[in-house]
């Protein structure tokens, strides 16, 4: 059969149409790690973050999983285009921004105090600061450049018995230290307390089951992880932050169009006040009577311990000091009474 011209053109038309739509399928595969998988809080924000990214020319297809390891894992093999996870998982994709979660770097103390809006401050500015196009250097290492940063929460310490409340209470304790992330074991046992092997999927059943004294985790996890359990009548949550989590996103920019990276950083950064939101509601849902504080002597001994220990751990090559470097200058910006100021620690670095 033979087409008039106008024919011809609507099938034209048609045709194209149809072309369009068989390439409509998901160009990159993001693989998300949240503790509650896809019906968590972070999944959800990455939905949202899949329409957005639509405009910069990414297709995006999402993978939920409860096993961060995995997650990870399954990037570095190829499985995945990008990864979301914690930011201790992250750090061997990139260092710079992994540092954001060490000892201290974020903990703002004033007069003996602890201020936490102060300490989620320094982690929007800085946040905000490897967002910039400016920061694309030292936000990729080979062909990984990470794609975004959110806060996650504090990390509180957390104690099944309310008479850890000093630095030197600590010693002798068992305290849950990840596998990944080999600091923490070094800054346990400078203390004198006895690190114990544990990871993500395990450290809040060995603090309910008496295995361990201590965890630290955010508020988030309290309700998930049944944290009530580990406390009980004689435990508490410490409301002294050790560090700020941050969840992180890595891209494999090969897999992306060009400039994806800082549009995909600059979406992450516009969405710090609905993660606070969500932290601000963990907070809140944790019995008042739960919270403990510390006082302001043993606030500035527990900051002058996590300084002294992220020094120590830098040196010892588990840090990476451009990172800490970055860190500092934005801690001192938010807070340039405290004495750290007028010293030359981290600012020396290579």
């Amino acid at each position: 059969m033979k087409l008039g011209r106008k024919s011809a053109r609507i099938v034209a038309t048609v045709g194209v149409a149809l072309g369009a739509m068989g390439q409509a399928h998901a160009d990159q595969k993001l693989c998300v790690y949240d503790m509650l998988g896809a019906t968590g809080d972070l999944y959800n924000m990455t939905k949202d973050y899949v329409v957005a990214m639509q405009r910069n020319g990414a297709s995006i297809e999402l993978k939920g999983y409860t096993d961060e390891r995995v997650a990870t894992e399954d990037f570095r093999t190829g499985q995945c285009d990008a990864v979301v996870a914690t930011a201790f998982r992250i750090r061997q994709f990139n260092a710079v921004s992994g540092s954001i979660d060490t000892l201290g770097a974020t903990t703002i103390v004033r007069n003996g105090k602890i201020d936490i809006p102060a300490s989620y401050e320094v982690v929007r500015k800085l946040i905000q600061t490897y967002a910039s196009p400016a920061a694309t250097k030292l936000m990729t290492e080979g062909n990984n450049e990470i794609g975004g940063i959110i806060p996650l929460g504090a990390a509180y310490p957390i104690v099944a018995d309310r008479k850890i409340n000093t630095i030197e209470a600590l010693a002798g304790k068992r305290i849950a230290a990840f596998d990944h992330d080999k600091a923490q074991a070094v800054m346990i046992q400078r203390i004198g307390a006895q690190p114990v092997s544990a990871d993500i999927t395990n450290f809040s059943t060995k603090f309910n089951n008496g295995a361990v004294d201590m965890i630290a985790a955010p508020t988030m996890a309290y309700k998930p992880l049944e944290l009530a359990k580990g406390i009980g009548k004689n435990g508490a949550i410490t409301r002294f932050p050790i560090m700020i989590l941050t969840y992180q996103m890595v891209i494999n920019r090969t897999k992306f169009p060009d400039g994806f990276g800082v549009k995909s950083r600059e979406y992450w950064s516009s969405q710090f006040d609905r993660a606070m939101q969500l932290i601000k509601q963990a907070d809140a849902s944790i019995p008042p009577a739960t919270w403990m504080d510390l006082s302001a002597e043993n606030s500035y001994k527990y900051t002058l311990m996590l300084r002294e220990s992220r020094i120590d751990i830098a040196q010892k090559g588990l840090y990476d000091k451009r990172g800490l470097k970055v860190i500092k200058k934005i801690r001192c910006n938010v807070n340039p009474a405290d004495p750290e100021c007028t010293t030359k620690s981290e600012e020396d670095w290579k």
